[in-house]
């Protein structure tokens, strides 16, 4: 058969198909491989996300204290502060780095996630050590939010850390506050008290860092960006005021992003850790968990689980309940039954 012959009309719109295409690939290249110059991309290197805004992520290398800008390849998943990431340099013409470009992300221990205004899940933290659970003297601290940010930190398998802040606020004889710390502390939990108005008021809260990769949570007006900025003295963040009116924080922090800090002098005596600042947040969204998990959070009752008379216990009346024979015997706190009840009936009626 003879090869058609095409006019020239036909073979400009055949040219003019193909120069789209190329452009639209080139486009596309430059934009996953992040070459905003002209040079070749370096060799691989492992990195953390320190912070990302859409497809721009910031990225710790291991052997620069400066945040590398870097561009995410299309074909990943998504990241989130704390990825462990492999990531290549793209230099100038002096060989400066001038930003790069994300190629993979490592295995995640584990992902804090929190529901979005929609009440889906979002992820906005992985490879997290310990949540450091933030409350104040002021605003004054509830019991049963402690506990829902308490049970969330169970859920994740990602272990919490009870944080009291302001302790200068606080009464000497130490009062109901006290009394609700030392309930948690018999359950096992570590509790750090903390004030940003003594010299010394942070040696615990660094003790408790060391090491670790730790977020903060808690709601607004606890004084956890106020913490950081003392901790990260070199950081630049804005400090919510609390509202003479009704005594409750407003929101500062807008994205999730890890500080790297040293407390102390280099050597064996540093203090070395990293610390995620979340966004604010008044209350731990708990409703993409069943009643079962609601209960396996209070870790006091897991001992008692599935030891009811009745396999199908709601743990309300039923005769026979483990969980209500050991608030009987003391071996459960009644308040802290009592706000598992509440967190459990806020969830049928949301």
């Amino acid at each position: 058969m003879s090869k058609r012959k095409l006019s020239r009309q036909q073979r400009w719109r055949i040219d003019k198909i193909q120069a789209e295409r190329a452009a639209r690939v080139a486009k596309r290249s430059a934009r996953d491989e992040g070459a905003l110059q002209a040079g070749e991309l370096g060799s691989e290197q492992p990195g953390r996300v320190i912070a990302h805004f859409g497809r721009t992520i910031e990225v710790s290398a291991d052997e620069s204290d400066t945040p590398i800008r870097c561009h995410q390849r299309a074909n990943l998943d998504a990241l989130v502060t704390g990825d462990r990431v492999v990531w290549r340099a793209a230099c100038n013409a002096e060989g400066r780095i001038v930003d790069g470009v994300v190629v993979a992300r490592g295995e995640r221990d584990n992902v804090l996630e929190r529901p979005d205004a929609y009440g889906q899940l979002k992820p906005v933290a992985a490879n997290i050590d310990q949540i450091l659970i933030v409350f104040a003297v002021e605003p004054a601290p509830h019991a049963n939010l402690i506990d829902r940010y308490l049970v969330a930190a169970e859920a994740t398998g990602i272990a919490p850390v009870l944080v009291l802040n302001k302790i200068d606020l606080l009464p000497e004889e130490g009062g109901v506050l006290r009394e609700l710390l030392d309930r948690y502390s018999a359950l096992g939990y570590p509790v750090v008290t903390t004030t940003t108005a003594r010299d010394t008021g942070l040696d615990a809260l660094h003790a408790q860092l060391a090491g670790r990769t730790s977020v903060f949570v808690g709601q607004s007006g606890v004084g956890k960006s106020s913490l950081i900025d003392r901790l990260l003295p070199d950081e630049t963040l804005r400090i919510g005021a609390l509202s003479k009116d009704t005594r409750k924080g407003t929101h500062t922090t807008t994205t999730a992003r890890l500080y790297a800090f040293q407390h102390g002098t280099a050597g064996d005596n540093a203090s070395r850790g990293e610390l995620i600042d979340s966004p604010g947040i008044r209350e731990f969204g708990l409703g993409h968990l069943d009643e079962r998990q609601i209960a396996e959070g209070f870790i006091e009752f897991r001992q008692f689980l599935g030891r009811c008379r009745f396999r199908d216990c709601r743990h309300r009346q039923e005769p026979g309940c483990a969980l209500h024979e050991a608030v009987e015997s003391g071996e459960i706190h009644p308040e802290r039954f009592a706000s598992y009840r509440r967190i459990v009936e806020g969830l049928a009626s949301g």
